[in-house]
């Protein structure tokens, strides 16, 4: 009697997850790894540009302090070598410009004229504010004179050579306040040159370093 073959049928896995599934949650996990990766990116990104504007803005600097014009009045000289002298006045525009991202507040100060280290003048500068990112115009007058001069022998020499040179010197003491948080400490510095026609009686030469 012929042996009836025994029909093998195949075991379905019932509940389990097929390729497909398999392959589409490797697909969702990737897109996820992918999306974190660009936002970790981007913050880095957005961190790194506040920090060099932080660094912009917190760098404060000294604000400068010089004289932009100076016209003469009064001028009277004499290079006689046993009383030489001079006197003028002085119309002078003087600026403080301030680059910080906040205002300057400075206290009151003085401008001294010297010749060759002797004082022939000065003037005071009332406190006020120069505004962040802008330069504070101001006018003063200042009288000058050789009253001090010490060597006479020099001061005839240059009067008689047509031209004089004087140095104008200045200091306003204050602080930058920067957003109302940060306040530093900063001086403004004048130190100019100045080179008088004194035939023509006008500025020759004006130099602020």
């Amino acid at each position: 009697m012929a042996q009836k073959k025994q029909q093998v049928y195949p075991i379905e896995l019932i509940g389990g997850p097929t390729k497909p599934d398999m392959e589409s949650k490797e697909l969702h996990r990737t897109r996820c790894t992918r999306y974190i990766a660009y936002l970790a990116i981007f913050a880095l990104f957005e961190t790194m540009v506040i920090l060099v504007c932080l660094i912009t803005l917190m760098r404060i600097k000294s604000p400068k302090f010089q004289l932009r014009a100076v016209s003469i009045e009064h001028l009277n000289y004499s290079s006689d070598t046993t009383s030489p002298f001079f006197n003028m006045r002085f119309n002078a525009k003087i600026a403080v410009k301030n680059s910080n991202y906040g205002h300057f507040k400075f206290k009151n100060g003085t401008i001294t004229l010297t010749y060759r280290g002797d004082p022939t003048g000065d003037a005071s500068i009332s406190k006020a504010r120069a505004r962040a990112r802008s330069t504070k115009k101001m006018n003063v007058t200042v009288d000058v004179n050789s009253d001090h001069v010490l060597s006479k022998s020099r001061l005839a020499k240059d009067l008689k050579s047509g031209y004089l040179m004087l140095t104008s010197q200045g200091k306003l003491s204050g602080k930058v306040n920067l957003m109302k948080m940060v306040k530093r400490r900063r001086c403004a510095r004048m130190n100019c040159t100045i080179i008088i026609n004194l035939v023509r009686k006008f500025i020759q030469d004006l130099k602020c370093i």
